[in-house]
């Protein structure tokens, strides 16, 4: 017989798996905002286009797969919604790297 009812261990999984993506938030975040302090330190543009696509990559894409989850939007809104943040993010880094 096939079990529905979340257990224990599912909840400590759910637990494990929301703190590992929170954790690559909290460090995208800082190496984002060490990159940003590059930028306002050498007046670089190419290092606020890359501390802002390495924020959208990591800390924006972990806000936003949050927020649309708690409006209880269904599966496919929140991938939709983290592709379209991961792409803005890639862009960005891209944009940094090769037209600045």
């Amino acid at each position: 017989m096939i079990r529905t009812a979340t257990t224990s261990s599912g909840t400590s999984r759910q637990l494990i798996a929301w703190g590992s993506r929170a954790l690559t938030a909290l460090v995208g975040l800082l190496v984002a905002s060490l990159a940003y302090r590059g930028y306002w330190r050498n007046d670089a543009p190419k290092m606020r286009s890359l501390a802002i696509g390495i924020f959208l990559l990591t800390t924006g894409v972990f806000i936003t797969v949050a927020v649309v989850s708690r409006l209880d939007a269904g599966t496919g809104l929140v991938l939709l919604t983290r592709g379209l943040v991961t792409v803005a993010g890639l862009g960005f880094v891209l944009y940094a790297l090769v037209y600045q």
